[in-house]
């Protein structure tokens, strides 16, 4: 899911099989700009081989604690990240996504455009903003 600044969904991937978001992300083949800046989660190492201008917060290890000025970082990138954990809160009280789908199949693209879309224009996104 791609959410710009302003909270809006911009596009979706999704698979009709359990699939990690990264190797989603990358069979999905989304192209973004070299000039725009990804917020994303530590599930994404390795991301930085497609894109280069991301922000990931540090992991620490068991050798190696997270200093405070990191521990600072990676709470001003979870700030910024917990937009689309709100959205898919949104999002999961449709029962979509928090529930199994068992309707038909070849119905769950369009009925997740239409929902993303309820929600777009929920939160004052309207056709031509862009």
């Amino acid at each position: 899911m791609v959410i710009d600044p302003l909270q809006h969904i911009l596009c979706i991937a999704i698979s009709m099989v359990t699939m990690h978001d990264f190797k989603l992300f990358k069979r999905s083949r989304l192209p973004i700009p070299k000039e725009t800046k990804a917020c994303i989660d530590t599930g994404y190492l390795g991301i930085d081989k497609i894109h280069a201008n991301i922000e990931i917060p540090k992991k620490k290890s068991k050798l190696h604690p997270l200093t405070k000025e990191y521990k600072a970082a990676n709470k001003a990138k979870a700030s910024t990240r917990i937009i689309v954990e709100h959205i898919n809160a949104k999002i999961k009280t449709f029962k979509i996504l928090g529930e199994r789908y068992r309707n038909r199949r070849k119905q769950f693209g369009l009925r997740f455009n239409l929902i993303c879309g309820l929600i777009n224009f929920d939160r004052g996104f309207r056709k031509g903003q862009m």
